[in-house]
């Protein structure tokens, strides 16, 4: 494996993509073929019932065919795991995103450990509902990361292989797999950057189910908080708990039966038992954590 080592992987993540790979991998042989760096453009394709690998093939491209189909997710971390490259460069198979704009992504290693493409404009199908959808997403996240995130989910990505390796577990098998990787980094502690892309028109159908794909992001962005910074879960809720059951408590007692109710009781309670539970799961973090870091300063 060392003898192949190279300084970057453009990796494609791939279903029935046919139509747009001649068109893509062009972009990002012109592209890289004007840099310093030593590549190779691996296609990863996720079972596609099209001539998505062997056009690929044919394009010069590694490929590497999935047995089973898994989802986006799950080929990216089958590319991650095969990579070449010390860096990782990735972005859609289908023409969306602006392959030129790689070079630009690599300019800032080593200082960041990843960088992204904040696109500057949605061209997706469903378009109100998609911006909406990703505004709410991203803002939430933003929250409970405690760190602003210009795009969460963008597609166009370059980042330190063995760093990514670290959080590779986090990464699931469908669309949220992006999310998934910008949060790992964020939560902690790595630095991250940002610079503006152009979104364009997708070749071919779109794959992005807005109902399905909207709650997985939200159920992702909960878990992954959960995992690094527990507290920013925890800690709004057991408020929330905690002053709205003062808050009936007093209403009851002054204006209603004059009494504490039982209901305000075990709002109250709730609320000190979901602050108790987030410390202990911070602890639990915390102590991940400095495992971690002895196991990697003696290595």
């Amino acid at each position: 494996m060392a003898d192949n080592r190279l300084d970057v992987t453009i990796l494609l993540p791939c279903f029935n993509e046919e139509e747009a790979l001649p068109v893509v991998v062009k972009d990002i042989r012109f592209a890289m073929n004007q840099t310093k760096y030593s590549y190779e453009i691996m296609v990863v394709d996720d079972k596609s019932t099209d001539r998505s690998a062997e056009v690929a093939s044919g394009l010069g491209c590694r490929v590497i065919k999935r047995a089973m189909r898994q989802g986006a997710g799950a080929s990216r971390r089958t590319g991650i795991l095969a990579a070449y490259g010390d860096i990782i460069v990735m972005l859609d198979a289908d023409g969306t995103y602006t392959a030129a704009d790689i070079p630009r992504l690599l300019e800032h290693f080593p200082e960041y450990d990843q960088v992204n493409g904040a696109r500057t404009s949605e061209q997706g199908t469903m378009m109100f509902l998609r911006a909406s959808a990703k505004w709410f997403i991203r803002n939430l996240a933003s929250f409970l990361a405690g760190i602003r995130i210009p795009d969460l989910n963008t597609g166009l990505k370059a980042f330190k292989r063995e760093v990514m390796l670290r959080y590779l577990w986090t990464v699931p098998d469908g669309f949220s797999c992006v999310s998934s990787m910008t949060l790992a980094f964020l939560c902690n502690g790595h630095p991250v950057k940002y610079i503006p892309t152009v979104y364009h028109r997708r070749i071919g159908k779109s794959k992005f189910h807005p109902i399905k794909d909207t709650y997985l992001y939200l159920i992702t962005i909960c878990r992954l908080i959960t995992y690094f910074n527990p507290l920013r879960i925890f800690f709004p809720m057991a408020l929330i708990l905690i002053f709205g059951g003062i808050i009936k408590s007093l209403y009851d007692v002054f204006y209603v039966v004059h009494r504490l109710q039982l209901s305000d009781i075990i709002l109250i309670v709730s609320g000190v038992i979901v602050g108790f539970q987030g410390l202990l799961a911070d602890l639990i973090v915390a102590q991940g954590r400095a495992r971690y870091f002895v196991s990697d300063k003696k290595s």
